[in-house]
């Protein structure tokens, strides 16, 4: 086998980028999900506390975003 051919079909060989573009992509749709778990983990946590004042009666209003 000739080094020159060896060194043109790795050249054109295009298959590992397929796999590089699917890691990158799931690694944007993990980052996306990770984001938006720690939100609702906050705005949950802050519902539960507002309820759990509520029931103490030392609550405002929980329905109020703040």
């Amino acid at each position: 086998m000739n080094i020159m051919n060896l060194l043109k079909d790795f050249i054109e060989d295009e298959s590992g980028l397929t796999a590089v573009e699917y890691a990158i992509a799931g690694g944007l749709v993990v980052g996306g999900m990770i984001a938006a778990f720690n939100t609702l983990g906050t705005n949950a946590t802050s519902k539960i506390n507002c309820l759990a004042s509520a029931v103490n009666g030392t609550s405002t209003d929980c329905g109020v975003a703040g």
